[in-house]
């Protein structure tokens, strides 16, 4: 019985990989989305299975499987709720059912707060990651973080999301064909290097000379951050000529095997206490109700007691001599004579006499 049910579990297909592309607005999503959409069209038999949570898009280079703009209308959710962008993107936000496939891929809007930080953001990623080896991808501007303030608002975002998520993080250096990512590893592997570069960039100094709030609270941030570097893989892709895209699916099987080593495992951890703390919350409540239910009845078997005699007095009652005067025959005092009736009878009326 064990080895057919472990034969059958080898031969099954692998699950697909979800691969979550999250990132600032700008930062070359939706075109890096069409480009490993091409590269796995080309490379594997099963094409990807694509889903576009982005209601307030325009327009996709790719054809998406699912898109939620097919049963969502953004402008007439925000019209109809009287709400903001921002509000109408989170109250469009939608999950649909995934067929079997090799990779899926999903693609989030821009403003990555709403998803990473609203409740149906947290359940659509709990429920994929819950039933298939999940991976987010942190998509980056890299001309744009070539300024050490907005390098260390990217790692301070991307650091924010993997530890909200727990799951397997990579950090997706885009747009290296018009800016190599080189300094952003350096700056990644050696503090002192970042300290550097935000030492020589202008506006760290203030006009007596002394550093900026902004310089200390950055050299501090990058001292915290060294440790998240340490486990962070970091790759510098081109979605414009697709340089880097196969390392970027080598980083992704790594992280495939770190999402079965440990997030798994610690995924059915938490289950089984979930179901412990709910069974023993029933069996609590149980045990709340048999006590209330023997304590009603105990109540009820006092109120009984009280209102009914018992067989003993009962029986002393029949012993008493009790006088009964039978009135069956004859008139008594006090009776009721119907004058009318007794007219018409041939019998006479016997009046009582007034004592």
């Amino acid at each position: 019985m064990d080895a057919s049910a472990s034969t059958s579990s080898e031969n099954s297909p692998p699950k697909p990989s979800v691969i979550i592309t999250i990132g600032m607005a700008g930062a070359g999503k939706s075109t890096f989305v069409q480009r490993i959409n091409s590269y796995l069209r080309q490379n594997h038999e099963k094409s990807p299975y694509i889903l576009n949570l982005d209601p307030a898009v325009a327009h996709v280079p790719f054809e998406p499987n699912i898109d939620i703009r097919d049963t969502v209308d953004y402008k007439e959710v925000m019209k109809q709720y009287n709400l903001g962008p921002n509000g109408g993107i989170l109250t469009a936000l939608n999950l649909k059912n995934i067929h079997l496939c090799r990779h899926i891929i999903w693609t989030h809007l821009g403003q990555i707060e709403i998803f990473t930080w609203s409740a149906s953001g947290a359940i659509i990623t709990d429920a994929v990651a819950s039933s298939f080896p999940t991976v987010v991808a942190y998509i980056v501007d890299t001309p744009r973080t070539t300024a050490p303030a907005t390098f260390m608002s990217n790692m301070l975002y991307a650091c924010s999301i993997m530890y909200k998520t727990k799951l397997p993080f990579i950090l997706v250096f885009n747009k290296t064909d018009v800016e190599s990512h080189d300094f952003a590893l350096e700056w990644m592997r050696d503090f002192e290097a970042f300290q550097t570069a935000l030492a020589s960039h202008s506006g760290s100094r203030d006009a007596e000379g002394e550093p900026t709030y902004m310089n200390s609270l950055m050299n501090s941030m990058s001292l915290v951050l060294d440790e998240f570097y340490k486990h962070l893989k970091a790759v510098g892709v081109s979605s414009l000529t697709g340089d880097g895209i196969k390392e970027f699916f080598d980083a992704v099987e790594e992280s495939r095997d770190s999402y079965e080593k440990e997030y798994l495992p610690e995924l059915t951890r938490a289950r089984a206490a979930r179901e412990r703390s709910l069974q023993e919350a029933k069996e609590d409540s149980m045990n709340r109700f048999t006590k209330d239910f023997s304590l009603d009845q105990d109540k009820d078997t006092r109120s009984t007691n009280d209102k009914w005699e018992s067989e003993e007095e009962n029986e002393d009652d029949d012993d008493l001599d009790i006088d009964i005067i039978d009135r069956s025959e004859g008139p008594w005092p006090g009776q009721y004579i119907d004058v009318t009736r007794t007219r018409s009878s041939d019998e006479q009326a016997q009046w009582p006499r007034p004592t």
